[in-house]
């Protein structure tokens, strides 16, 4: 059976800031997003969950953060195994190509 975490002793969310060419795919999804996460895997999991399909955007069938998607935690590159502290600040940003 899972204990439940008291809120008063739950760490601080981590921070994720979503690109405005992803939340347009998914109605109600905020650019900002408060999350509790161990991991950038976790992270994925949480905004799937919340916004589903989202994962799909994010990661490939290996799993892993797709070719075009970068995800950074406190301003250095991450893959889905990155540990997230407390109050992290993560930024994913998907990549424009044109011609």
């Amino acid at each position: 059976m899972d204990e439940e975490v008291d809120p008063a002793r739950r760490p601080a969310p981590v921070l994720v800031r979503l690109p405005p060419h992803l939340i347009v795919l998914f109605p109600g999804a905020d650019r900002l997003v408060p999350l509790h996460a161990r991991t950038v895997e976790e992270m994925v999991a949480g905004l799937d969950a919340r916004w589903p399909g989202m994962g799909e955007r994010l990661c490939d069938e290996t799993p892993a953060i797709r070719r075009h998607i970068n995800v950074f935690v406190d301003g250095r590159r991450a893959r889905l195994a990155t540990p997230l502290a407390p109050g992290a600040d993560v930024f994913v940003i998907t990549a424009i190509s044109g011609g």
